[in-house]
């Protein structure tokens, strides 16, 4: 029975030691493989980014007067509804966002500057976007009239760099970044750390058309998606324009685009947590000589937008580190706790059965049950010494005593 038992100590010393092997193993493929799968943009993107400032934009009423009014310091609003849209999988989603900017002085129609539906197919480790050919990696959809029934169409639209998102573990360093309305990446310089309601992020900066201090070198000839460039050319009489001489002159000018931009990321998700946003739409004749200008506005990302954005970036952050250090580290722990339990107990149960088999295979002076009382251990009886007196010799008997 007491040998049985130290057979079975032996067993649960293996299956200890074993586990101790797993749980190491599997901390090492977390850390590993599995956090690999997990860092990954999520496939259930749903939200809506309010952004507000001001700017000087056109007055749509003044297309019915006597000459075009731009209006100055007006309140406007921008709205970015994002989804995910086909196709979306292990490696790649589907982006569709719908950017809005809107005067809030006015109502309906009037209040409308812009608005655009893009959609863009990324990679979900990399951010960066991908295509293939059944899929260009991004479309823009053609803008339409109220009164249009017909279901949206799309344009396609190569994209390149990041759009939207930056990548996991974003570095302290330039990356190229998509503007869907020049429809081509524009650098995005990595300018300092900032703190975003408590969250440490990665300060960027992006130039479009612009220097680093504001001033409009390279502006972008505007990219109408009307079939006949309506918003990309006017045509006008020059009274309408504010111009001198004669005032019936028909005179065209070219729409022009440039803007600057801030964004504010979580460098472990990559998400863009906070932005500001400056756009300029104007025409003129010459690109680096404005006449009119169409809207000029800066906005940021609205206070409740930042919370939402932060707490999506906290909740990715909290997954990444449960999955890529706090199991892997806890795994570590336990696998290293059993192992050496079972080492222990292995050695127990060895030197147990060993005992149990032939007690003499352990030294006297150190057996595991202790040491043997030999002074105390009964003796057998035949084993037992016994004394030897000697006896007397005839002639050492007194004379008068009879033999």
């Amino acid at each position: 029975m007491v040998l049985n038992r130290a057979v079975a100590l032996r067993i649960a010393a293996c299956g200890i030691m074993g586990l101790g092997a797993a749980l190491l193993i599997a901390a090492l493929l977390l850390s590993t493989y599995t956090q690999g799968k997990i860092a990954k943009i999520p496939l259930t993107v749903d939200s809506t980014l309010v952004s507000d400032g001001t700017a000087t934009a056109f007055d749509p009423a003044s297309l019915l007067g006597e000459r075009f009014v731009v209006n100055e310091d007006v309140p406007v609003v921008s709205q970015q509804q994002t989804s995910v849209e086909a196709p979306a999988n292990a490696d790649v989603v589907t982006l569709q966002v719908g950017t809005s900017l809107r005067r809030t002085d006015q109502q309906g129609d009037n209040g409308l500057l812009l608005a655009m539906v893009d959609t863009v197919t990324m990679n979900r480790e990399t951010a960066e976007a991908v295509s293939s050919e059944t899929n260009p990696g991004g479309s823009v959809q053609k803008p339409r009239a109220m009164e249009d029934e017909n279901p949206p169409t799309s344009i396609a639209l190569p994209h390149e760099g990041l759009t939207y998102r930056f990548p996991f573990d974003t570095e302290k360093k330039t990356y190229q970044v998509f503007d869907p309305i020049a429809q081509e990446p524009f650098d995005a310089n990595y300018s300092g750390e900032e703190d975003v309601n408590g969250l440490t992020a990665l300060k960027f900066t992006q130039n479009v058309g612009f220097d680093a201090d504001g001033k409009l070198v390279e502006p972008v000839r505007f990219a109408s998606l009307y079939d006949d460039d309506a918003d990309a050319q006017v045509t006008a009489r020059a009274s309408l324009w504010g111009l001198e001489g004669d005032p019936e002159e028909p005179i065209t000018m070219t729409r022009y685009y440039a803007a600057q931009r801030t964004f504010w990321v979580d460098p472990v998700s990559g998400t863009i947590v906070k932005q500001t946003d400056r756009g300029y739409h104007y025409y003129a004749r010459e690109a680096l000589k404005p006449e009119m200008t169409y809207v000029d506005y800066t906005v940021t990302t609205d206070e409740e937008s930042v919370e939402s954005q932060v707490a999506s970036a906290q909740d990715e952050r909290d997954r990444i580190s449960l999955w890529g250090r706090i199991l892997p580290i806890t795994f570590t722990a336990l696998g290293l706790v059993a192992l050496v339990g079972g080492a222990v107990l292995g050695t127990f149960s060895l030197r147990a059965e060993s005992m149990l088999i032939d007690p003499g295979l352990d030294g006297a002076g150190d057996r595991f049950y202790g040491k043997r009382d030999e002074e105390g251990e009964p003796v057998p009886g035949a084993e037992a010494m016994t004394e030897k007196l000697p006896a007397q010799r005839p002639s050492d008997l007194p004379p008068d005593r009879p033999v």
